[in-house]
C-alpha cells in the first residue's frame, strides 16, 4: 500500500485510468480530513486496498466530465 501523501491527487489534476464519474483513484477531497467518508472500510482510498475512493465529493462527476473532455491519462 502506498503512503497516505501518495493518494492525495488534486482537484483538477489529469485523470487516472481508474477514475471514472463513481470513484477516483486516491483522494481527491480539498480537505479529506473533514470528509465524511475519511478512514471508512470499503470506501475510502486511505484504507482500501485498490486505493479507490469510492465516495468522491459531490463536484466530483461535474469535474470528471470536464477532465475527461481532454482526456490524458496521468499517473497510476
Amino acid at each position: 500500500m502506498k503512503l497516505e501523501k501518495d493518494l492525495y491527487i488534486k482537484f483538477n489534476a489529469s485523470l487516472n485510468k481508474l477514475d471514472s464519474e463513481d470513484q477516483t483513484y486516491g483522494c481527491r477531497a480539498n480537505n479529506p480530513n473533514i470528509c465524511g467518508s475519511c478512514y471508512m472500510e470499503g470506501v475510502c482510498a486511505f484504507v482500501c486496498d485498490d486505493e479507490i475512493c469510492k465516495r468522491p465529493t459531490n463536484a466530483w462527476k461535474k469535474q470528471y466530465n470536464k477532465l475527461s473532455k481532454g482526456v490524458k491519462y496521468g499517473k497510476i
